[in-house]
């Protein structure tokens, strides 16, 4: 298959405002990508895109421009902003156009996500027990992980403390404050062993990228694009039950087909992105995205490999955590923000050296992954 590039990209700023609606953080977002690629909005022959909480994203040609292009609504819980992307790699693909364009964008009311059981073919007696609510998910996933291969509440504290650091240097993030791993241990237990300052929030923002067949503006090379859903096995948020045998993993899955799409594997990888919605998932996506073995996550996180400047630097604009969750835009922010690193642009949050290689990872429910591989 031919080669296809990531021309621009733009990010919106992420948190929570009382004026800014989440078709504004779209617009923002786009005319930055495209300022970036150096082209105007009547060059796009195609466009992706979506939202979970803040509307349908083809009717941001209102702003936009009226120019006939089509422009097709994605929606695909946390991997939204993925699938839109996968979307037009293969819109440039199968000769549709030759520049596409992928915007995820969303602003979620104050307080927990609030979703339906019948939305996820669940019986509502599921929610009326309380398990819709993710906290408990994702509470119980990391107590089994950490109880079969020795992981240490301190290394979760740690995983938080380094995202609060890397968003004080991003100035699009919302939680600027470093926070100590002491007091992220302190601070209130939500879901057993994960505290309030392991969690993420939801919030509002949004990324949109534009890519071309021809390399144009600073180009980065878009590898491999890949999604994946659940195979039989796997337990993932709102699953009903857990299947015995081995147990399967759609992160594992997708990032393993981004590798071999891409040619390349996990050891190539200078800086990538992975799901963070709390401390214990980046744990995990480390070991299932194939960057180390079940376990070894105490000891990298310990020695700092993750940080900025370790060997693997994973989160470097502060994940989730620091930047919150707009749903739709969450994927995309990862892409731009390796984008910006392997361009060098990355300012006070860069990896030093040269990075060639980035990946990014998005998980989400019912059992969702979507992950990229990017090169210079």
């Amino acid at each position: 298959m031919g080669e296809v590039f990531i021309a621009g990209a733009g990010i919106s700023w992420f948190g929570r405002t009382e004026h800014t609606s989440g078709r504004e953080h779209a617009v923002h977002a786009v005319r930055a990508a495209l300022a970036d690629a150096g082209i105007g909005w009547s060059q796009v022959g195609a466009a992706f895109g979506g939202s979970d909480a803040a509307g349908l994203a083809d009717t941001l040609v209102a702003e936009l421009g009226l120019t006939g292009v089509p422009f097709v609504n994605v929606k695909n819980g946390c991997a939204t902003g993925g699938s839109a992307l996968v979307s037009a790699v293969n819109a440039i693909r199968a000769g549709m156009a030759d520049i596409a364009l992928a915007v995820g964008f969303d602003k979620h009311p104050r307080g927990a996500f609030d979703p339906l059981p019948a939305d996820w073919g669940l019986d509502e007696a599921y929610g009326r027990d309380g398990l819709m609510v993710t906290t408990q998910f994702f509470g119980m996933k990391i107590q089994r992980y950490m109880h079969e291969y020795g992981i240490s509440a301190r290394t979760l504290a740690l995983v938080a403390e380094k995202a609060y650091r890397n968003g004080s240097r991003n100035p699009n993030a919302w939680r600027r404050d470093p926070i100590s791993a002491e007091e992220i241990l302190a601070s209130g237990m939500v879901s057993d062993p994960l505290t309030r300052y392991m969690f993420c929030s939801p919030g509002e923002g949004a990324a949109a990228v534009v890519l071309s067949r021809a390399a144009i503006g600073v180009p980065v090379r878009l590898d491999a694009a890949v999604v994946r859903t659940r195979r039989f096995g796997s337990f993932e948020v709102f699953s009903p039950w857990v299947a015995a045998g081995e147990p399967t993993s759609v992160s594992r899955d997708a990032a393993a087909a981004a590798f071999e799409t891409a040619g390349a594997a996990p050891s190539d990888v200078d800086v990538c992105q992975l799901q963070d919605t709390e401390s214990g998932a980046e744990v995990m996506h480390l070991a299932e995205c194939g960057f180390c073995a079940d376990g070894e996550q105490e000891k990298l996180i310990a020695d700092g490999a993750t940080d900025i400047g370790g060997a693997l630097p994973v989160n470097t604009d502060g994940g989730c955590i620091a930047n919150g969750e707009p749903i739709g835009a969450s994927g995309l922010r990862q892409v731009y923000e390796v984008v910006q690193q392997l361009r060098g642009r990355a300012g006070a949050r860069q990896v030093p050296g040269t990075p060639r290689i980035g990946f990014t990872h998005v998980y989400g429910a019912p059992g969702v992954s979507a992950c990229t591989v990017l090169s210079r």
